[in-house]
């Protein structure tokens, strides 16, 4: 019984992403989304087969399928990340692939390295796991994105129960699941996983998949009512104040100080003025303090990091992420060209 009910779950999932595969061809999405969906859902039709010993018999040319497989984690986290706007570095992307395939080559054709591949792939898999729940739960008091804020609960939480259970399972039992149980189990939750990328492409979502996370995205046309205009006038006057150098701002202090309520704020710079994070809205306030600073000629002599950190940013690295991502060249570097410039012309 449990066995027929696996299969039919397997099937059932495997005829839905392949015509999700067929969508993503004509959405909408970024290509960096479509990118990670296509090997994400190529990843779950290989594990939905490979993990199941009715399909593995007839589907195991030269470990192919396992290749495929083992990176679903991978696949998972990369779609979780650009969902999120959080970029992974190339140097990390290219990186994680690289050790991944490693560990496939050894595993299925160095047989003496198998133990060694097999544990540490999953290994790699659980702080892959890991690092989508620490990005979701980190950046959602920061993401102005309603629906997205909603994603960040839930789409974590699915993650964890599928790829994580799994690979801890495997982890501490040595080998693939073998219960008919877990099995179902495990299909379903590839299923639930699948349905979440059907939802994303049958309805492309402008504002969830948008991939501008620096830069105000087009805002609403409309006129803005009374009390979103005596609002905006409070902010305004706020940040007039330089209240966006106040250390530790959030979404929640900035409303607090403003007396409104904080979905009531959100709304207000999100769909309103056109910023998806607040640390983007806080970003096109402090920069523009800092270029300031930077074109100033008495204050030549004052160190970046005292400028950073007199703005608000923990560190430098921060502060230069955030001016380049603005300004398209580093603090020194501007400086060093405003001041290049005949005094009055900058």
């Amino acid at each position: 019984m449990l066995e027929t009910a696996d299969t039919v779950v397997r099937l059932v999932s495997i005829g839905a992403s392949l015509l999700l595969l067929l969508l993503l061809l004509a959405g909408q999405a970024s290509r960096g989304i479509k990118v990670a969906l296509v090997g994400l859902l190529l990843g779950a039709m290989a594990y939905l087969i490979n993990s199941s010993d009715a399909f593995r018999e007839m589907w195991s040319p030269f470990g192919m399928l396992d290749l495929f497989s083992i990176f679903v984690p991978f696949w998972i986290w990369l779609f979780a990340r650009r969902l999120f706007e959080k970029e992974p570095l190339p140097a990390m992307l290219w990186s994680i692939a690289a050790v991944m395939l490693a560990c496939w080559y050894f595993g299925n054709f160095q047989q003496w390295s198998q133990p060694v591949g097999f544990y540490l792939v999953h290994i790699i898999g659980l702080l892959l796991v890991f690092d989508i729940l620490r990005t979701a739960i980190i950046g959602r008091e920061d993401d102005l994105v309603e629906k997205r804020r909603l994603i960040r609960l839930w789409f974590p939480i699915l993650v964890a129960l599928q790829s994580g259970g799994v690979l801890l399972f495997e982890i501490i039992s040595g080998d693939a699941i073998r219960h008919d149980a877990i099995q179902l189990v495990n299909a379903v939750l590839i299923f639930a996983l699948t349905l979440f990328s059907g939802l994303a492409l049958l309805r492309t979502d402008p504002e969830l998949f948008n991939t501008a996370d620096s830069r105000p995205v087009q805002a609403s046309a409309n006129p803005l009512s009374a009390s979103e205009q005596v609002l905006k006038e409070k902010l305004d006057e706020a940040m007039g104040a330089q209240h966006y150098l106040t250390a530790g701002l959030t979404i929640a202090s900035l409303a607090e100080h403003l007396s409104t309520p904080e979905h009531r704020l959100r709304a207000l710079i999100n769909q309103r003025m056109g910023h998806r994070n607040f640390s983007a809205f806080l970003n096109q306030h402090r920069i523009a303090h800092a270029r300031k600073i930077l074109s100033d000629r008495d204050s030549v002599d004052l160190p970046v990091l005292t400028i950073a950190m007199d703005l608000g940013y923990n560190s430098l690295p921060t502060f230069n992420r955030a001016f380049r991502a603005e300004t398209g060249t580093t603090p020194s570097d501007y400086r060093r060209e405003a001041l290049a410039k005949p005094d009055g012309q900058n």
